[in-house]
C-alpha cells in the first residue's frame, strides 16, 4: 500500500480549501499555496466550518489545524509532497506552467492530479518531461462531503498512477471512478450540464420558475438518484421485465421526447431575466446560509444512506 504522508493543494477556492480539510482529517500533512491574500483567514475558516461536517461523518479531527501549513510559493508547497491536488483556474497556458513545475520540483514518486472540471490532462501534459503521474481527480463541490471522484488518465498516465489514484482516494473515503476516454468536462459536469440546459429552457418558456424546477428536483429525481442512478432507476422502472421491457415499450416515447428537448436562447435579456429569477428566489439568503443548509441535508442524505446499507449488510429489513 503506497503511503501519503504529505499532501499539496495548489489553489485554496472552495474546492482547494475543502480538498484540504479532508486530507488533514485523514491524517495528512497538508502544505496549501495560493496568492490569495487572505490565504491564512480562509484556511482558518475552512477547518473551522468543515472540520464538524467530518466529525459527524465519524472522523476524529483533533489537532486537524495542527496538519496544516501556508507554503510560501508552489515550489515549497510541493517539495516534500506524495501528492499534489490542483484547484487552479480552467486556463489551458496556466496549467501547462503549473504541472511543468510540479514535475521539476516535486519528487519523483509524487501523484499529480488536477481537480479540472473539463480540460483533459493530456491537453496540459503533452509537452511535460514526465506526463506518467499526471491524471484527473475531479470531485463534487464539497468534495469533503461528496464522495465522487471522477479519476481521468491522460494519454501517457501509467497504470500505477491510475491504481495509485484510486487508493489513495479511497483512503479518503471518496468513491473514485475510473473512466476510460478522455472527454471534455468528463461525465458528472457533462450529464449536469444537460439537465441544467433543459432547467434553463423550462424556465425561460415560462413552464416553472427557478424554485419550482429546483422543488421539482429534489422531490423526485434527487431522491431517487441519490439511490439508485438513471440506468438502474430505469431498470426498475421497467417492472419485472426490467431495462429491455421500458426499452422496448417506452423507448419510442423517450426518442420523441429526446427530439423535442429544449435550446435555451440565452440571448443577454434571456440571460438577465433568468439571473434576476434565481435573484429573487433565494437572494434573501447569504450565501453562508445556503451553503450550510445545503450541507445539514447533505450529511443528512449520507448518513441515511450509511444506516441503509449497515441495516442491509446486517440482513435487517
Amino acid at each position: 500500500m503506497t503511503e501519503f504522508k504529505n499532501a499539496a493543494v495548489i489553489g485554496a477556492g472552495t474546492i482547494g480549501l475543502s480538498w484540504t480539510v479532508l486530507f488533514a482529517a485523514h491524517g495528512i500533512r497538508v502544505a496549501v499555496s495560493d496568492p490569495r491574500p487572505d490565504l491564512p483567514d480562509a484556511v482558518d475558516a475552512a477547518l473551522k466550518e468543515f472540520a464538524p461536517h467530518l466529525a459527524a461523518r465519524g472522523l476524529d479531527v483533533t489537532g486537524i489545524a495542527d496538519r496544516v501549513r501556508l507554503a510560501t510559493d508552489v515550489v515549497d508547497a510541493v517539495r516534500d509532497a506524495d501528492v499534489v491536488q490542483e484547484n487552479g483556474p480552467e486556463n489551458l497556458e496556466f496549467k501547462k506552467d503549473l504541472f511543468a513545475t510540479f514535475v521539476a520540483e516535486a519528487p519523483a514518486h509524487a501523484l499529480l492530479l488536477s481537480s479540472s472540471s473539463a480540460i483533459p490532462s493530456t491537453a496540459f501534459a503533452d509537452e511535460l518531461t514526465d506526463s506518467s503521474r499526471v491524471l484527473i481527480g475531479h470531485p463534487f463541490n464539497p468534495p469533503h462531503l461528496i464522495p465522487l471522484v471522477e479519476v481521468v488518465p491522460g494519454e501517457r498516465t501509467s497504470a500505477d498512477a491510475v491504481s495509485c489514484a484510486v487508493e489513495f482516494y479511497r483512503l479518503l473515503g471518496r468513491t473514485p471512478v475510473v473512466e476510460r476516454k478522455e472527454i471534455p468536462g468528463f461525465v458528472g459536469n457533462r450529464l449536469q450540464n444537460a439537465l441544467n440546459r433543459e432547467a434553463i429552457y423550462l424556465v425561460e418558456q415560462g413552464v416553472v420558475s427557478p424554485a419550482e424546477l429546483d422543488e421539482v428536483i429534489t422531490n423526485s429525481l434527487g431522491i431517487r438518484w441519490s439511490t439508485v442512478g438513471p440506468f438502474l432507476g430505469s431498470h426498475l422502472g421497467g417492472g419485472p421485465g426490467g431495462y429491455r421491457h421500458m426499452a422496448e415499450h417506452i423507448g419510442v416515447s423517450m426518442k420523441k421526447m429526446w427530439a423535442g428537448l429544449g435550446q435555451p436562447s440565452q440571448d443577454p435579456e434571456e440571460q438577465e431575466r433568468l439571473i434576476e429569477a434565481v435573484e429573487n428566489a433565494y437572494g434573501s439568503s447569504t450565501y453562508s446560509e445556503l451553503t450550510e443548509a445545503r450541507d445539514r441535508r447533505q450529511l443528512a442524505v449520507l448518513s441515511a444512506l450509511d444506516s441503509a446499507d449497515s441495516s442491509s449488510a446486517r440482513g435487517e429489513n
